[in-house]
């Protein structure tokens, strides 16, 4: 029998009060609330689970969970109506997803916005990228906060500090991270005092701040703070307090989830704690925040409660299981009824400084968990002849269809099927009562309705297809589910410099230990652990976390001597602002450890890296440096010379220890394990008698061999066929992962339902984890940051198999890349060549992106190819960054190549490459052209290329052990039938809708629409779009289109295909892979000698910017998709002979038939980020006075367009500036009589205030003082009752 597992330590830090008191250990999660309560005298404690959100019932989930076990240990009734007595309550830990839900569902406390003028629109734009590139409504999350004050203040950074005296001027000022300031505009208070009584009298009494450079110089915010205060606002969250750090668009995020959800937690809490009779005095309760670390109740914000579920669990197993079960590091797999989150520990937690929740991004420390998957909620669909599992998930309510709430199928189900889930241990808590078990009936029911589409469907692709039965399908659900969870564990471990193979899994959640085996098979792993409250591991958790408190402030300086004494003077200080707080609560300085960390970056790069100090043998500390150089080179694979290192910030954090629930070991088993009963489960093999086995009956050293089931409280644990299950000392549940045999063996005649899925999975997979590694181990900040890049997978044809959807201009145009390398070389590659090219004739875009190839080999046979491109910000040409706006020539633009064996037989060839790219080709030209002026970062970027290919290499290799060559090229055929099937199903039905009052005309199947626009310099794109309705088939005939320009926007072939292939991927609107396929019924004829297939002479820098968009403007017009979006990339380059900046600006996207355009965003054929404010000022001699939306520049109509951006940037010193752009005379036309949008333009406003109109495309040499005003286009707008295509 199973001995006390758990004992209190006695030595409390909290002082424990008498032993006849309960602990609750609680968290409150998105379906279910789990509690585990310590009760003296009940070694194994008592576990509950309770509906989170059950509301004829109950109120509130935990106060409910706590009032029951109440009765249970008191033996007397406690009315729901009345107050909890807390005389038998030691303590309450907490973790609740109030927060998170209120910020999901946009349901926290009514804000206002503070803002430095000019930024009213900051948080709006955020970094400019849109969520998902082929969502045509560009939906983003909406605002938390309902008003604007845009406060008249300004401050700057002086960034020369040669000369300059602090004291010779009043508005000068040392930073607190050590940066020079200067006040050029005080905070005007009387100004401010009337604008804040205007929210006051709009019901708004909330507001958060965020001002330029407040991580530095707070005090405008401080007095902000003060005199809204005064006002009588009830909350004010200043940035500069929350997050003292560099970059202004996380910390005014942060600062608005911070004014939106805290109210809302003090309102729960404050209601949660008016449920016990003695109320805040007496009940002793904390609260578990995203870092993993507890909080009382008067110091839990809203900014620090967003994982605080989740974060119960990494302590849970982190806390249990590192260096007591297993001395491997631990993957944590915590999959819940609606969502699944994945972490890792080796010994210490991983942390993270910034995340994204519900399109807003946190800046504050909180632990490394990630969501990968919708959990047992994920929604199961048969698409396109292939089956999906999520992202979308049932949710909580109505929930899968057992719960009996009329939900639809999900993986919850599937697992009920193949008797993974038990209905007699699972709690019976559905039904109008709350007394009734799963309802497997309603579930067969449903399942049995699927099974009919799915045989049907079969049956029109192979007339002798055996039907599937419920069993398979539903087993099938669940392979697909197992492969979507397993393709983001392994991108995320790999990220970081991990072999996924060389961890444990650690399985918990109600649902991950049914799919624990398979997972961790998939993974290549050989050990799970599952502990014993697995099902309540994030609560359990709560009772093994310590009381935290952080202090950190910005500091900014080269690591050296000097800094290094400085950035310790400023730790004395934050540790002892941490060690009051702790004291405050209680705790004696033996209980207090503390962890300072310095947050360090190479100069002139955004990769920071929050190192915490290293400790040498004899304890002292040790080099901050050092151990930045070796977490840089495990992350990102190299190092970089001669480069200085520069601290950021300072921080602490101050532990306050608890030791509350600790572990106690079993006696070792006296007999063999006790067989409960036998239940029917559901394996690859067909159904088994499987012995199902009760954990609270099985002792230290017990082995199960599977397939078995082991209950383990109202968990299910499945141990699969070839797997064994071992008790450990500590009565937590080892399984030991045999591997299977190396092949799987798959009918490749026609396509299997199931394993197209999950093949589909497996090659996506690749070319994401491709990209993985190039952003990895890239050096420059287009790639690393900008993730300008893309990487594909490719068939021995050059055929397009998948392309990790990066950067829309790339998609599909490498394909035509591959295929004339191919015909080029013919049988001349051999193992070990790697080629690279660039040149538009050869498949390119344009010369900055480059693209590497590499052939892979099996057994001599040439099976694959794999190819990366990135944008590199320097390959020569006559201006710096390779984007002359004036380039009438190929070879003005930089180096051009149209093929080389970058690595010939496993050699790298450097001295080949360096030539190419040092000395471009110009013999035509009587100039000689400059060659790259960054030849470092682009053999740096060439080998990181080279590397996410080899890494590519490695998991096709793999998947070929693990299926077999045939196997697998069988499949990447079936893979593009799939897409071409959903290709072909879209244009029938577009054929259909297309309106009859467009410019359209032929006869029977055929319809024809005929679509013209122009670029600024008036040759015209001509589209003929004919779609073949019975066959969905469409031919794009460019013919018409104007003749190659003498300028710099042809676009090469490759450029034509791509707009199209994303302008078709848009319209299928399924999460369809891309791959040939997609092109397969559609033909693109572009008349040869057109500025869409210019000579290999002709400039094309502007083709890949400019061009694409027009094209994909021309497309979704004749689909009537779309109204035209501001149909540019705004490219904007500066610099002089020491530095170069790049970036492109957002527009309006265009409206559609049934929502409006969105404002200030990246529109179709780019998704790159742009810079933040505060770090522009830093690294750049600049001044941005406004970034902001320019307010109606869409289009109107019934639906209207998005609007532009405006965006004004002072120049401290002479540099020279290139803007290409268009849309500067033909403006972006709306849809069916909706209105166009507005054209842009670009000013140079001089020191002495004249506005002169510099055109669309302009290089201009600008003075210090001077200022560039850019105002981009908005989209176009559609009026509803014409424009039928949805």
């Amino acid at each position: 029998m199973i001995a006390p597992l758990l004992a209190c330590d006695q030595k409390e830090s909290m002082g424990s009060q008498s032993e006849a008191k309960l602990k609750f250990c609680i968290d409150r999660g998105g379906t279910f609330t789990d509690v585990y309560a310590d009760i003296p005298g009940k070694p194994e404690g008592r576990v509950m689970k309770l509906l989170s959100v059950d509301p004829s019932n109950y109120d509130d989930a935990p106060v409910e969970g706590i009032r029951r076990i109440l009765e249970e240990f008191t033996g007397k009734k406690i009315p729901r109506s009345s107050k909890l007595p807390t005389d038998k309550i030691e303590w309450v830990r907490m973790g609740t997803t109030v927060a998170t839900n209120a910020l999901l569902e946009r349901k926290g406390e009514r804000i206002a916005l503070c803002v430095t003028r000019g930024f009213r629109d900051l948080l709006q734009i955020g970094n400019q990228a849109r969520p998902h590139i082929f969502d045509l409504t560009v939906s983003k999350p909406s605002n938390l906060y309902e008003e604007v004050v845009e406060v008249d203040e300004r401050v700057e950074l002086v960034l020369d500090k040669e000369g300059v005296d602090v004291n010779s001027s009043p508005s000068l000022v040392q930073g607190i991270s050590g940066e020079l300031v200067r006040v050029v505009k005080p905070l005007d208070e009387e100004a401010l005092k009337p604008l804040l009584n205007a929210l006051l009298q709009k019901g708004i009494s909330c507001l958060a701040v965020v001002l330029l450079h407040s991580y530095t110089y707070p005090d405008h915010e401080i007095l902000l703070e003060k005199l809204a205060l005064s006002l009588g606002f009830r909350h004010v969250s200043i940035s500069s307090a929350l997050t003292p750090m560099v970059r202004a668009v996380p910390r005014g995020f942060t600062a608005s989830v911070d004014a939106y959800l805290t109210p809302v937690i003090k309102e729960y809490l404050s209601g949660f704690m008016s449920k016990f009779d003695e109320g805040q005095g007496k009940l002793n309760v904390l609260f578990m925040q995203s870092d993993g670390g507890l909080a009382p109740e008067n110091r839990f914000s809203g900014h620090k409660a967003i994982l605080s579920g989740p974060a119960g669990g990494v302590v849970g197993y982190s806390q249990t299981l590192f260096g007591i079960e297993t001395d491997k590091a631990l993957i944590g797999f915590d999959m819940g009824g609606t969502s699944t989150d994945v972490s890792r520990y080796a010994g210490s937690y991983e942390q993270v400084i910034e995340t994204q929740v519900a399109g807003a991004i946190i800046q504050a420390p909180q632990l490394d968990v990630n969501t990968v998957a919708a959990g047992g909620g994920s929604k199961l669909k048969f698409q396109f002849g292939s089956f999906r599992v999520g992202p979308d998930s049932v949710g909580a309510h109505p929930g899968p269809v057992c719960y009996r709430k009329g939900g639809q199928l999900a993986v919850t189900d599937a697992n009920l099927i193949l008797g993974y889930v038990i209905p007699e241990f699972f709690p019976s808590i559905f039904g109008p009562n709350e007394d009734q078990p799963l309802d497997i009936d309603a579930t067969r029911e449903e399942f049995e309705k699927l099974a009919r589409q799915i045989n049907s469907y079969r049956k029109s692709q192979d007339s002798s297809a055996r039907d599937m039965t419920v069993e398979e399908i539903a087993q099938g659900f669940v392979n697909v589910a197992n492969e979507t969870m397993c393709r983001p564990i392994r991108q995320l471990t790999e990220m970081k410099g991990h072999e996924t193979s060389n961890h444990a899994l650690a399985c918990f959640g109600g649902a991950g230990p049914q799919h624990s085996c398979a997972i961790a098979r998939s993974l290549g792993m050989k050990e799970v652990l599952i502990h014993r409250l697995c099902g309540i591991l994030s609560a359990y958790g709560m009772g093994l976390a310590d009381v935290v408190e952080e202090a950190q402030e910005p500091y900014s300086a080269v690591y050296g001597p000097d800094s290094v004494i400085e950035a310790c003077r400023r730790e004395t200080i934050l540790l002892k602002q941490v060690k009051s707080k702790l004291h405050e609560q209680g705790f004696g300085e033996a209980s207090i450890t503390s962890e300072t960390y310095l947050n360090l970056r190479y100069e002139g790069t955004d990769t920071a890296i929050m190192v915490k100090r290293p400790i040498n043998d004899d304890g002292s500390g040790g080099d901050y440096a050092a151990e930045f150089v070796k977490l840089f080179q495990r992350e990102y694979g190299f190092k970089l010379q001669n480069r200085s290192i520069v601290i950021c910030d300072v921080r602490v954090r101050g532990v306050g220890v608890t030791n509350i629930l600790k572990p106690r070991p079993l006696d070792s088993a006296p007999g063999a394990p006790k067989i409960e009963s036998h239940y029917k489960v559901y394996f690859e093999s067909g159904w088994n008698d499987t012995p199902l086995f009760k954990l609270e009956n099985l002792a230290y050293g017990h082995v199960i061999p599977g397939p078995a089931i082991i209950m383990n409280g109202n968990s299910t644990v499945i141990v699969e066929p070839n797997c064994k299950a071992i008790v450990t000392k500590y009565g937590n549940i080892k399984i030991e992962i045999e591997s299977t045999s190396s092949t799987a063996k798959v009918d490749e005649k026609v396509a299997d339902v199931v394993q197209l899925s999950i093949f589909n999975n497996r090659f996506m997979g690749i070319a994401e984890q491709m990209g993985r590694t190039l952003q990895r181990t890239s050096i420059s900040t287009n790639i690393k940051e900008r993730l300008d890049f893309s990487c594909a997978l490719f068939g021995p044809d050059g055929g397009l198999v998948a392309n990790a959807p990066h950067v829309p201009v790339h998609l599909g145009a490498m394909s035509s890349t591959v295929r004339w390398q191919l015909k080029y070389w013919g049988d001349k590659l051999n193992e070990g060549d790697v080629l690279v090219t660039n040149h538009p004739s050869a498949g390119g875009s344009h010369l900055p992106d480059i693209t590497v190839i590499t052939p892979v080999f099996n057994k001599g046979r040439l099976i694959f190819f794999v190819a990366s491109r990135g944008h590199h910000a320097e390959i020569g040409g006559i201006t710096p960054g390779s984007m002359p706006p004036f380039s009438k020539f190929i070879w003005e633009e930089g180096a051009a190549i149209k093929t080389f064996k970058l690595v010939e037989k496993g050699i790298f060839q450097e001295e080949g490459i360096t030539k190419l790219l040092c000395y471009p080709s110009s013999e035509e030209s009587t100039h000689k052209i400059p060659g790259s002026r960054r030849l470092q970062d682009n053999l740096s970027d060439l080998h990181a290329q080279v590397a996410a290919n080899q890494r590519g290499i490695t998991l096709i290799n793999e998947l070929i052990e693990q299926y077999g060559l045939e196997t697998v090229q069988a499949y990447m055929n079936h893979v593009q039938a799939n897409a071409e099937e959903a290709v072909r199903e879209m244009l029938k039905s577009v054929a259909g809708r297309v309106s009859s009052e467009s410019k359209r005309s032929g006869e029977g199947d055929l319809v024809t629409i005929e679509e013209e626009d122009y670029m600024d310099d008036g040759s015209s794109i001509h589209l003929k779009l004919t779609i073949d309705s019975r066959k969905g088939e469409a031919f794009f005939d460019f013919s018409g289109t104007s003749t190659e320009v003498y300028g710099n926007w042809n676009a090469p072939e490759a450029v034509t295909a791509a707009a199209v292939i994303y302008c078709v991927r848009c319209l299928v609107n399924v999460d369809i892979p891309l791959n040939q396929g997609c092109l397969a019924p559609v033909k693109i004829y572009i008349p040869p000698g057109s500025f869409l297939s210019p000579s290999d002479k002709a400039a094309v820098v502007g083709g890949n910017v400019l061009t694409s968009q027009r094209v994909t403007d021309v497309v979704l017009t004749a689909f009537q998709a779309c109204a035209c979006s501001q149909g540019c990339m705004n490219n904007l380059t500066f610099g002089d002979d020491t530095f170069g900046y790049y970036e492109t600006i957002g527009g309006g996207s265009g409206a559609g038939p049934t929502w409006d355009g969105t404002s200030a965003v990246q529109c179709h054929m780019t998704n790159t980020r742009m810079t933040d404010p505060e770090i522009f000022e830093q690294r750049y001699p600049v001044i941005l006075h406004k970034f902001g939306i320019r307010e109606n520049s869409g289009g109107a109509g019934q639906h209207k367009g998005g609007d532009g951006i405006i965006r004004e940037i002072e120049f401290k010193r002479p540099v020279i500036v290139s803007i290409l752009s268009e849309r500067r005379v033909h403006a972006p036309r709306g849809l069916m009589g909706g209105a166009n949008g507005a054209r842009g333009a670009n000013f140079l406003i001089t020191k002495d205030k004249r506005k002169v109109y510099v055109g669309g495309k302009n290089t201009i040499q600008v003075q210090a003082g001077e200022m560039l005003q850019i105002l981009t286009p908005g989209g176009g707008a559609t009026e509803e009752k014409k424009c039928e295509f949805q």
